[in-house]
């Protein structure tokens, strides 16, 4: 098999298997990872190591728009302890300032380093000598300490989407010298805030003893001289001109305004879009929408909030219980406030291809970002970059990684209920003069940072490393 000189590690390979009467296909996933790293994926020599999405299934490597796939096969019990398991019920919430409890189960942990010790073998086997690898996410945190012992003539880079959290609570990680560890096996680790890199970085000077300085942490080695591996901020963005270029299509115009139709033709179009998760703050923006309309503030006729949440990790209960809470809330809020021509919130618990979601930013007249904790929250971006006319207000929460940059947004506590209704009432009344002021600046700063800068940047320090190494 051919070697790549850059190989991509991820929990998921960045397409879909299709199983219909014609045989087998694949096709491009919708996710955001896979757009983020589309620009790096379309040069030569590029391979990408992942799970084919579906346990038990052990494929060969295979070309798919040019690159080279590379499967990693899960049984359906890796998949249960692995990721539902370490990832998705300790990892996930214990990065999240522990919105829910994480659980501490050593059977998920040593599947955990199962785990990860395939994918770092995997990715070993493909990549060219004195190539690079980069690591994505919470999932496979072992893999860069893993490779360097497999290949010490590589570069490693570390991509980390989600939060890092503070000491205090990461403190409580049972493995927590074996996680920094293995993250510090990377050569360059990035993070969405420079708050997750000075958590991470305290977190070594804590439990490892490592010194730091600005950016860089000293790594001891074995062998002699110690390495300085380089942790930062890296913001991760969008495909600007994507989103633009479907804004400006006249059938996603007609479409937003057949949405708006659809719902009664409100005053007001108030929209949420979010995975299903505990952490995007859905019923804290629930319950404010709902004490607006009790208080009077906003009637049904005059304002309708759309809620897309798009399923995820069904069979974790944290996240079921959750689905049933909302849909219960949206219930009751309808039955109180619906009337016969109006509904207070359409609640749609599905995805949506990228035409529909357009047509629904073009729809709205408030984006509602309200997220209790998060890495960056493209969907803020999305938004403002889709708003080519300059009109529309972002109300973001601060505790979202992209408030660091989106400043000229409406920026919220979101657990501060009366503070979040009073700038929704905000929104819903500001001046065209004022949503006109604050979307050029939040335009500008999407536009004038997007994917192709983000990855750009990061691979930008793993070649300075390579160089180095090279020279050496």
């Amino acid at each position: 098999m051919s070697r790549a000189d850059l190989v991509v590690v991820a929990n998921r390979l960045p397409v879909d298997r299709v199983v219909s009467e014609g045989g087998e296909s694949w096709r491009r996933s919708p996710g955001g990872l896979v757009t983020a790293l589309e620009p790096v994926m379309r040069k030569p020599d590029r391979a990408w190591v992942g799970w084919a999405g579906q346990p038990d299934l052990d494929i060969a490597p295979f070309d798919f728009e040019g690159a080279r796939l590379v499967p990693v096969a899960l049984s359906a019990s890796e998949i249960e302890q692995y990721y539902e398991g370490f990832a998705n019920g300790t990892i996930w919430p214990l990065y999240h300032d522990v919105i829910a409890a994480p659980l501490y189960k050593r059977r998920w942990w040593e599947v955990y380093v199962q785990v990860n010790r395939r994918f770092a073998q995997a990715a070993a086997d493909v990549v060219e000598q004195g190539g690079v690898v980069w690591v994505q996410d919470y999932q496979l945190q072992l893999v860069p300490k893993m490779l360097r012992e497999l290949r010490p003539d590589i570069t490693i880079g570390y991509f980390h989407h989600i939060p890092f959290p503070a000491y205090g609570l990461y403190s409580q990680l049972p493995w927590r010298r074996q996680v920094l560890e293995g993250l510090l096996g990377a050569d360059v680790i990035g993070f969405q805030r420079q708050a997750d890199a000075g958590n991470f970085q305290r977190s070594v000077r804590r439990v490892l003893r490592y010194t730091t300085r600005s950016s860089e942490v000293v790594v001891p080695s074995a062998e002699g001289e110690p390495r300085v591996a380089i942790a930062k901020a890296y913001p991760i963005s969008i495909d600007a001109d994507a989103f633009i270029r479907l804004a400006q299509d006249p059938d996603v115009q007609a479409r937003a305004t057949e949405i708006r139709e659809q719902l009664g033709s409100p005053k007001t179009i108030l929209l949420g879009v979010d995975r299903l998760d505990y952490t995007k703050g859905i019923r804290h923006r629930l319950k404010a929408f709902g004490e607006l309309l009790e208080d009077g503030r906003l009637s049904v006729g005059d304002a309708t909030l759309v809620q897309v949440a798009s399923p995820s990790r069904q069979r974790v209960d944290a996240y079921a219980e959750l689905r049933d809470e909302i849909e219960l809330t949206v219930g009751r809020i309808n039955g109180d406030y619906d009337t016969m021509h109006h509904t207070a919130i359409r609640y749609l618990h599905q995805g949506f291809p990228r035409e529909e979601m357009v047509a629904l930013y073009l729809a709205a007249d408030v984006m509602l970002v309200t997220a209790l904790r998060d890495g960056m929250n493209l969907v803020a971006k999305e938004y403002v970059a889709s708003r080519i006319d300059n009109s529309g207000v972002l109300l973001l929460s601060e505790f979202a990684g992209a408030a660091d940059e989106l400043t000229s947004a409406l920026l919220v506590n979101p657990h501060d209920i009366d503070g979040m209704k009073d700038l929704i009432m905000r929104a819903v009344e500001m001046s065209p003069g004022e949503q006109s002021r604050r979307m050029r600046a939040l335009r500008r700063r999407v536009l004038d940072h997007d994917v192709e800068d983000w990855s750009q940047d990061f691979l930008t320090d793993i070649e300075k490393v390579r160089r180095v190494r090279r020279g050496a």
